[in-house]
């Protein structure tokens, strides 16, 4: 059977089914036939019109799979050849190594950056989307090998939510001890949640609208408290740390009110068009604030959430967060389920259907 991709041609318009050439990869290069794929908000936006995205591609950049062939020698992070058959995850971008960015520690930002999931379609490279049967990668793509006894529900969102995640934390240094609030309780949101309990924070608040998401996060080591009792909690000092997973420029207005003189403020939701937000500079001064924006990931940090849940998957019930499963030939009622935003991640299993 060849291989199969649900094509994304624009906003309004259904996903549809065609059949590409088996990939073969080049020097730097491997095929992975793709058992899991998990729906981004991302993706959503792209499909909603919220965001731009080059059509004709291949939504979909949360994927897990296995190697079915390889363009040569390649290693993954830990520097062990990979061979056909290993489960792999890989990072969400691929960077060239050698341009400005790249010699600067921003690979992420690569001036020729290749970004699965966000990839016009092209002969040269086809299959470059989670929502397909086999995925080919891209010369300068990070692999990481799953460890064993994580399912592919935990491991698919990883490349994507932890990861960025894992970047957050390493953008705001340790949080032993600290008092950590947390904007939106999402997929990014709870697992900061539970990377932060796991890290060491003294009391880690979970800010959201929807109580149904506030108590949810507590299965992740949220506090059973809002954000409310943050002065009572740190003798009306604020927060050491706020991260906003939200971008709802409210959410980031309040988070310079409420951490402390000498916090920090991580913003990573803050990834679409919003209104211009209200800050009054001599307050960031005088506060000795430092606010920082993440954006994609290293490698780095791709292999430490792996780690992460390497460690915490069963502390935390990460395999419940997806919670509805469809073939590859049920895209539409997988993208209807997921806009419907009853879950927190729906998947997508391309080979379920046979």
């Amino acid at each position: 059977m060849p291989p199969l991709a649900a094509v994304f041609e624009g906003p309004g318009q259904p996903l549809s089914l065609r059949s590409f050439q088996d990939p073969c990869p080049g020097e730097g290069q491997a095929a992975v036939e793709i058992s899991c794929c998990t729906l981004c908000g991302s993706d959503l936006h792209s499909i909603r019109g919220d965001r731009s995205v080059p059509v004709p591609t291949i939504l979909g950049h949360e994927m897990v799979g296995r190697i079915s062939s390889l363009g040569g020698d390649l290693r993954d992070e830990a520097g062990v050849l990979l061979e056909v058959g290993d489960r792999v995850s890989w990072s969400l971008t691929a960077s060239c190594g050698t341009c400005f960015y790249c010699r600067n520690s921003l690979p992420q930002k690569c001036e020729s950056l290749f970004k699965y999931g966000h990839q016009q379609l092209s002969e040269r490279h086809p299959l470059s989307g989670g929502l397909a049967t086999h995925c080919l990668l891209a010369k300068g793509t990070s692999v990481v090998k799953i460890p064993t006894g994580l399912p592919d529900e935990v491991a698919s969102p990883a490349n994507c939510a932890t990861a960025t995640v894992a970047a957050a934390f390493r953008a705001a240094g340790p949080c032993g001890d600290q008092t950590v609030l947390i904007h939106g309780a999402g997929m990014l949101g709870l697992t900061a949640a539970a990377m932060a309990r796991v890290r060491g924070a003294r009391h880690v608040i979970v800010s959201d609208p929807r109580e149904d998401r506030r108590r949810q996060a507590e299965q992740f080591g949220a506090d059973p408290v809002t954000p409310a009792d943050l002065p009572g909690l740190t003798e009306g000092r604020g927060a050491d740390l706020v991260m906003d997973f939200s971008g709802a420029p409210e959410a980031v207005e309040e988070a310079v009110s409420q951490v402390r003189i000498g916090g920090r403020v991580i913003l990573v939701g803050s990834v679409f068009p919003t209104r211009a937000l209200s800050l009054q500079a001599d307050e960031l001064v005088r506060r000795l604030l430092r606010i920082e924006g993440v954006h994609n990931y290293t490698a780095a940090d791709l292999v430490e959430a792996f780690a992460f849940l390497a460690e915490a998957h069963e502390q935390f019930p990460f395999r419940a967060l997806v919670g509805a499963s469809y073939p590859l030939a049920g895209i539409d009622d997988a993208v209807e389920s997921a806009l419907l935003g009853e879950h927190f991640r729906v998947a997508v299993r391309p080979r379920k259907d046979g």
